[in-house]
């Protein structure tokens, strides 16, 4: 191969992967690394006198790179940012060589690795970024008292709070505790999957958040069931708010997919006495749950201690 068809090669090689990266929006480490990779070892393999090494060369790059310009690509910004600044101080090695009466194919393989290892680094770099981003949600998911799906209170602001009121041991004001459970709601994730379910969560979580008090509570307990305390309300308000609640969930029309969904649910409400704990209250609201169901569904039962 002549000295001038080996220059004629690399900076044709590195205009490509310049104009390639280019392109992109957030190059990607493996994707660059692998383009470098395959430069050197394809400048490593040419012999003197193969003439006809340089357009299989081209050839093999011309793969490589149409890698990069066809994949989609997701990266940050910064270190795409990083890999231009490495793109350029490799362009201004080659601009050297250019100048250079003898082309050393293996320094130039050397600079290949040199930018490979800065290119590795600044995606080290962005991994811990990463990494410590999906710790902090990790926290965060743990520590929060929402419902990701529903946005009510979940299980954890649900024991929170009532084992804040059963340690006072005695209040002044009345609180009743309810269970609701979605009726079949198996039967509607196997017939319409798992996200009409969803939607059905979502539709029974926006209407309890209109139709209660402010300072009502609203819990995903698990799965279809929610709990609702009632706060500073009587034993006879506490029944008709259950049957209003029974009243607007079937009365109200889930329409998924043009299809309507009928949705009933069951509710077991019980009163909290001073000196109960979580594990009572939840005993007898599901006591009180289990005759709904077993009676026909779409009602609501007490349980009295």
């Amino acid at each position: 191969m002549k000295k001038d068809d080996l220059k004629s090669l690399v900076t044709q090689l590195c205009n490509d992967l310049i104009d390639n990266i280019d392109a992109q929006e957030h190059p990607t480490k493996d994707q660059v690394a692998e383009y470098l990779q395959d430069s050197a070892l394809t400048i490593q393999s040419i012999h003197e006198d193969d003439m006809d090494t340089v357009e299989h060369a081209k050839e093999a790059f011309t793969n490589a790179y149409k890698i990069i310009a066809e994949q989609g690509i997701s990266s940050y910004q910064e270190t795409s940012d990083k890999f231009l600044d490495l793109t350029e101080q490799h362009q201004a090695n080659l601009e050297e060589y250019k100048k250079s009466s003898l082309v050393d194919i293996q320094t130039i393989t050397e600079k290949f690795d040199e930018i490979h290892k800065h290119m590795t680094h600044e995606i080290e770099k962005a991994n811990g970024v990463i990494n410590s981003l999906q710790d902090k949600i990790k926290d965060l998911e743990e520590n929060s008292q929402l419902d990701p799906l529903t946005k009510v209170f979940n299980r954890r602001a649900l024991n929170s709070y009532v084992n804040q009121v059963c340690e006072k041991g005695e209040i002044k004001h009345e609180m009743h505790f309810l269970i609701l459970d979605i009726d079949d709601f198996k039967n509607i994730n196997d017939t319409y999957g798992h996200v009409a379910g969803d939607k059905v969560l979502i539709f029974l979580a926006n209407l309890l958040k209109k139709t209660l008090r402010d300072g009502d509570k609203i819990f995903r307990y698990g799965g279809e069931e929610f709990v609702i305390i009632l706060n500073r309300i009587d034993h006879d308000s506490c029944l008709n708010i259950s049957e209003r609640v029974l009243k607007l969930v079937s009365s109200n029309k889930l329409i998924y997919k043009g299809t309507t969904l009928q949705v009933t649910v069951s509710i077991g409400t019980t009163q909290y006495h001073n000196g109960d704990t979580m594990e009572d209250l939840i005993e007898r609201a599901d006591k009180a749950l289990y005759r709904s169901k077993s009676n026909g569904k779409n009602q609501m039962n007490v349980e009295k201690k």
